[in-house]
């Protein structure tokens, strides 16, 4: 019975590999397409797109290292001095076109933009010139289209976005981890901006919606609105408005629509008090999970820290399971790892060793939950 079901399993990788899957991470290509017993990329990867983010441009070790680990995903974003564009604005068609090739010449797709250019306090404060703002944002998405990126992570944290009270706490084993405390940043003084009530940004984040939304329509982007983090009322006065589960499901009645989405960081929503595994089945059945940072807490969200994938409070192979099932089969990477021994702190969150824990962990769960599925 075992080996006839092992038999099955592997017969039923190789069908699927000659399947095509548009957008889906179809890596295993040249000498090894055809290897008898090679398990294919909609199998060992769920049909989901592995990505890893880089942040801090054309890391060669880490991307050498994701090549290797076949993560051909490259998340990031638009930087023309990356490519030697310093005149040209980001959001502009021959900065995205740059970009991008330059990313296709390193053996890697570019598949999510995060931290896009062209939205900033004017947008979402309400400021003069925002509608200028705006105009560029639309611009950047059809410039998007062209390229072949569709998915865009953005959020709605002005002046203050990520926010940690401690960047270096020992974790497992000595590894450092990123950690917040509302107490250490409760008291602290306002911005220039004063108290920014939470009702205006609700009004900004609507008329932005209502006038980007039918754009990305029309461009076939998928907006994918970040959680706050942390998810407290207020920092230094800045209020926060994505930090409950229904005010994102208060964001997507704002304008119903397949480019208006979430990215589901499990960590924030976790740490909103979400049972992880239930909340991707609620907005999976939606289609309106567009992106995933697959992470893992421990707290609240008055007082957290980063864990190891393997370690917090999220029921990881729960929450794979419930991705794979409800059909997500879009850009999912890991984020926020530990900085393991011997490897830099200088950005917090982003080891590169702490990155190879994590896209092991995350494939081999992958793996499981396909072959569980193509076993029944």
């Amino acid at each position: 019975m075992k080996a006839n079901r092992r038999e099955f399993i592997r017969n039923s990788a190789l069908a699927v590999s000659a399947l095509a899957v548009p957008g889906g991470n179809a890596s295993v290509s040249g000498e090894y397409a055809n290897v008898p017993g090679r398990i294919s990329p909609v199998i060992r990867d769920a049909g989901m797109q592995m990505s890893e983010a880089y942040f801090d441009g054309f890391n060669q070790h880490k991307i050498a290292l994701c090549r290797q680990m076949d993560v051909l995903g490259a998340v990031g974003g638009i930087n023309p001095r990356m490519v030697g564009l310093n005149e040209v604005k980001p959001w502009e068609l021959a900065a995205v076109q740059a970009v991008k090739n330059a990313w296709d010449n390193q053996g890697l797709k570019m598949t999510v933009v995060e931290g896009p250019p062209a939205l900033g306090e004017k947008t979402k404060l309400g400021l003069e010139g925002r509608d200028e703002e705006i105009a560029n944002f639309i611009a950047f998405m059809h410039n998007l289209s062209k390229v072949g990126i569709d998915t865009i992570c953005y959020n709605w944290m002005p002046v203050i976005g990520w926010y940690r009270t401690d960047n270096a706490k020992k974790g497992r084993g000595g590894a450092l981890v990123t950690a917040f405390d509302n107490d250490a940043a409760k008291d602290l003084p306002p911005t220039q901006y004063g108290v920014v009530p939470k009702e205006q940004l609700w009004k900004t984040l609507e008329y932005f919606l209502k006038a980007v939304i039918p754009e990305a329509e029309k461009a076939g982007i998928k907006l994918a609105m970040h959680p706050d983090d942390p998810q407290v009322d207020e920092i230094r006065g800045i209020s926060r408005i994505m930090t409950t589960v229904e005010n994102f499901k208060r964001m997507l009645d704002i304008y119903p629509s397949p480019s208006n989405g979430i990215t589901m960081c499990q960590g924030n929503f976790s740490l909103m008090g979400a049972d992880i595994p239930s909340l991707v089945r609620e907005f999976g059945k939606r289609k309106v999970i567009h992106f995933v940072h697959f992470r893992n807490v421990r707290g609240g969200k008055y007082k957290f820290e980063e864990t190891f994938h393997d370690e917090g409070q999220i029921d990881m192979y729960e929450a794979m399971k419930a991705y794979y099932e409800t059909g997500f089969r879009g850009p999912i990477r890991p984020d926020h790892v530990p900085t393991m021994a011997e490897d830099s702190n200088s950005f917090p969150g982003y080891s590169t060793i702490g990155t190879l824990y994590a896209n092991g962990y995350i494939r081999g769960l992958m793996e499981a939950v396909s072959k569980q599925s193509h076993s029944i």
